[in-house]
């Protein structure tokens, strides 16, 4: 955090105003770095990682100069992952509550394309999305960047190691050349320095280092004998070391869903997230691991990359990452916020090739630590503190997060100690009870009514 003030930049009144509201005292590194330059109008490439506070960076940015009078796409945010997209939202949503009448629209794949056609038909003035979908709505004539001032491309190693390099051309053949864009980049391999070239017009280039401290970080490694005693080795370190919430990464989709798999049946509370996932099942995953119906998500570092899930207690690598930055990446999931973390990974003999690249990324030296001795008799799995209910409502019949917290709470059989994480969608909404009084807030909402309407409820 540095000790620059976003009073001191110069942003709209209004802007600043919202800032002291959400407690937006001091800008972060990237921000005090890269916000000048925005604000001037300059190409910005910004290195940093997930949680540096890029999306405010650009953000206040494109709000400042955003024009809400003209009723044009002004600003396109392009992100690899819906998930991402959806949080690049969500903070902008926050960032503009003092701008009136701004409309921000996400266009992302996985989700019916018909209310996405409606709500271009009534215009926006700034589309996050992500490359696919975008190109797909650009190529039919529904959207159109003759207006387009400012191009962002978010987490633009992940979007090219996806292999969304052509839609990413395609896009960017439709823009404006006269435009100002920005590059933000957890990475900055040859392929991102050769695209910031074609793409970027005398950039500012800022290097952030990761916001938390990796030395606050307890790392382990593990030799194992082969894939069965890796399996054998995770079960064990997890019922030593697994906490209320942690994540285990796995390189390929299969694997992560057959370690889920075999997990669960070992009796613990878990997840699997990966691209082969429907969008459906993948968004109730997500929802569920954040709000602590979930002890442990399973993932593929594709399908993790930007997630809004807060700190969690330990992270265990199955394998061992490809390169020391991905590596960096998934530890940093942990020992956040000036909290201690655990990171434990495993390796066969078979990884020795990946091992010397990662000492000398890390700038550590990695020996082999020695299994606990786990008694998987008396040792169980953790088990959430919370479940999920999902109702048939959300957005689009006007519900809001007060109308369910009230439904829930209305009786006096549940106050709001008994609730968590409430998360609202267009056409449901998730709330997280205690799993102590699961029955009874599904009891509350399938006999009562929302907003004077019976709501169906279930629990995931």
């Amino acid at each position: 955090m540095s000790n620059t003030s976003f009073s001191s930049l110069n942003l709209p009144d209004a802007l600043i105003s919202n800032l002291n509201d959400l407690g937006y005292n001091s800008m972060t590194d990237i921000q005090a770095q890269a916000l000048p330059a925005i604000l001037a109008g300059k190409d910005v490439i910004g290195q940093a990682k997930t949680g540096s506070g890029k999306t405010a960076a650009f953000g206040l940015g494109l709000l400042a100069k955003l024009d809400v009078k003209y009723f044009r796409v002004q600003t396109l945010v392009l992100c690899p992952t819906r998930e991402l997209a959806d949080q690049v939202a969500a903070e902008l949503r926050k960032l503009a509550r003092s701008i009136h009448n701004i409309k921000i629209l996400t266009l992302c794949g996985g989700v019916p394309i018909g209310p996405q056609i409606g709500s271009l038909e009534h215009g926006a003035h700034i589309i996050v999305g992500t490359p696919g979908r975008v190109i797909d709505h650009l190529d039919k004539d529904r959207l159109r960047l003759d207006d387009l001032t400012t191009l962002v491309l978010d987490e633009a190693d992940r979007m090219l190691e996806m292999g969304f390099q052509a839609d990413l051309d395609a896009v960017i053949a439709k823009a404006p050349a006269a435009r100002q864009t920005l590059l933000f980049s957890a990475t900055y391999p040859n392929a991102i320095a050769k695209l910031s070239e074609r793409l970027l017009k005398d950039p500012l280039q800022v290097t952030v280092a990761e916001q938390h401290n990796t030395s606050s970080i307890q790392q382990q490694f593990f030799q194992v004998s082969d894939n069965h005693a890796r399996l054998s080795a995770l079960r064990a370190l997890l019922l030593q070391y697994q906490g209320q919430s942690s994540m285990v990464f796995c390189n390929t989709k299969r694997e992560t869903q057959d370690v889920a798999d075999a997990l669960l049946g070992y009796g613990f509370s878990v997840l699997a997230l990966h691209g082969d996932m429907e969008q459906k099942d993948r968004d109730q995953t997500l929802v569920q691991f954040a709000n602590g119906s979930a002890c442990i998500l399973v993932a593929t570092d594709v399908a993790a990359r930007g997630l809004d899930i807060s700190s969690v207690d330990a992270v265990f690598n199955y394998q061992l990452a490809h390169d020391a930055d991905t590596h960096t990446h998934r530890i940093g999931r942990t020992g956040r916020a000036g909290q201690s973390g655990i990171a434990l990974s495993l390796f066969t003999a078979a990884d020795a090739g990946k091992l010397i690249p990662l000492e000398d990324g890390l700038g550590i030296k990695i020996d082999a630590a020695e299994l606990p001795a786990v008694d998987i008799a008396t040792l169980k799995p953790a088990k959430p503190l919370m479940a999920t209910l999902q109702l048939d409502g959300g957005k689009k019949h006007k519900i809001r997060a007060g109308d369910i917290v009230g439904a829930l709470t209305a009786s006096k059989q549940l106050t709001n100690d008994d609730l968590g994480k409430i998360q609202l969608h267009d056409i449901w909404s998730f709330v997280a009870v205690k799993r102590t009084a699961v029955k009874l807030a599904l009891q509350l909402i399938q006999q009562g009514k929302i907003k004077g309407k019976s709501i169906r409820a279930r629990a995931l």
